[in-house]
C-alpha cells in the first residue's frame, strides 16, 4: 500500500483531480454535484454548483476548468463503501460537456449531443496541444441493459465535435502519450486498456477490424479488475486506478503492468500527477470519500494546459 497522506475527508464521490501550481487541487464530487477545490491546507471549497453529476475535469487553454457531466448517478453504501449502481436519477435526459469560469463560478455547456445522438454520460477528458480535447461517453447501466460507450473529439469553444472511436464497453479515463500521437482509453467492465493511434486532432484510423471501435489492445488485467480514470507520466506509462482491487495499477507503452501501487479503496477512481517535480501523486478515494496524495517514483506528464 501507498505511503499515502489523507488530504480532504467526506468529499461526495470525489473525481476528476486536477493539480494546480499553488499546491491546491481542483475536483469534482460526483454526488453533491459540485466543482470543489481543495486548498494546500485541506480547506475544502465549493467552486460551481453544477448539478447532474459531474464526472472529470482539465483545465483548457483559457484557463477555464472543462467538465464531463454523466447526467447522475444513483448510489448505495455497501459494507462502509459507497458505491454506483445501475439506473438513473430522476430527472435524468442525458449527459453534457461544460466550461466552468474559475473566478466567477459561472458555467456554459457547450455539447450535449454529436450529431444528432445525445451524449449519454461524458466521463473523462483531456486537452491536447492543439487546443481541442477528446473524452470519453460511458454510456449508461441500468438494471437489465446498458447503452455503449464512445470517444470523441471537441473544440473548448463549442464549435466541433466528431465521433472518434463508437462502440466502446464502458469507456472511462482518457489519456495522451507524451508526443500525443496516441489516446489511452480504459474501459470498465472489460478491464482493458486500448489504444487509438492518432493522423491528426480527432482522427483514430481503424488498427483492426476485430475490435468493434477499430482500437489497438494495449493490455487486459486478470481477474475482477476494472478501469476506472488514468494519466500518464512522462515516460509514457499509463496510470490507470483500478476498481475492486483498490490501486493504481502502471501499464507501459507496450503492454506490462509494472506495478500496482494500492489504495485501501475499491472504489480508487483516479490519480493525477503535481507538485513542482510533478512526483506528487494525488487519487481520488471515492469509496470512502477522500483525497490522497504521496511521493511517486513516477514523474507525471505535464498536462497541455494547467493553472
Amino acid at each position: 500500500m501507498a505511503t499515502h497522506r489523507v488530504l480532504a475527508d467526506g468529499l461526495r464521490f470525489p473525481e476528476g483531480p486536477v493539480a494546480c501550481s499553488d499546491g491546491s487541487v481542483i475536483l469534482v464530487e460526483i454526488e453533491r454535484g459540485t466543482l470543489t477545490r481543495v486548498a494546500a491546507d485541506g480547506t475544502v471549497t465549493a467552486v460551481a454548483e453544477l448539478g447532474g453529476g459531474p464526472n472529470g475535469a482539465a483545465i483548457g487553454p483559457d484557463g477555464a476548468v472543462y467538465v464531463c457531466n454523466n447526467g447522475g448517478f444513483l448510489f448505495q453504501p455497501v459494507d462502509g463503501i459507497n458505491k454506483v449502481k445501475p439506473g438513473v436519477p430522476e430527472g435524468y435526459a442525458g449527459g453534457w460537456i461544460e466550461r466552468v469560469d474559475l473566478k466567477t463560478g459561472t458555467r456554459r455547456i457547450l455539447y450535449t449531443h454529436c450529431g444528432e445522438h445525445r451524449l449519454v454520460g461524458p466521463n473523462d477528458l483531456v486537452f491536447d496541444a492543439h487546443g481541442g480535447f477528446y473524452f470519453t461517453d460511458y454510456g449508461k447501466l441500468y438494471p437489465r441493459h446498458r447503452m455503449n460507450g464512445g470517444l470523441y473529439y471537441a473544440l473548448a469553444d463549442g464549435s466541433r465535435i466528431v465521433e472518434v472511436a463508437w462502440p466502446l464497453l464502458m469507456p472511462n479515463g482518457v489519456g495522451l502519450s507524451p508526443d500525443g500521437a496516441t489516446a489511452y482509453v480504459a474501459e470498465t467492465e472489460s478491464g482493458r486498456l486500448w489504444a487509438f493511434d492518432l493522423s491528426g486532432p480527432g482522427r483514430a484510423p481503424r488498427h483492426s477490424n476485430m475490435a468493434p471501435h477499430g482500437g489497438r489492445l494495449v493490455c487486459g488485467l486478470p481477474g475482477h479488475q476494472r478501469l476506472d480514470s488514468l494519466a500518464v507520466d512522462s515516460m509514457g506509462n499509463v496510470h490507470v486506478a483500478t476498481l475492486s482491487t483498490g490501486c493504481i495499477t502502471v501499464v507501459s507503452p507496450g503492454g506490462e503492468v509494472l506495478e500496482q501501487i494500492m489504495t485501501g479503496d475499491p472504489m480508487t477512481t483516479n490519480v493525477c500527477f503535481g507538485g513542482p517535480d510533478r512526483r506528487t501523486a494525488y487519487a481520488t478515494l471515492s469509496g470512502k470519500g477522500q483525497l490522497v496524495a504521496w511521493t511517486s517514483q513516477y514523474e507525471g506528464l505535464k498536462p497541455a494546459f494547467g493553472i
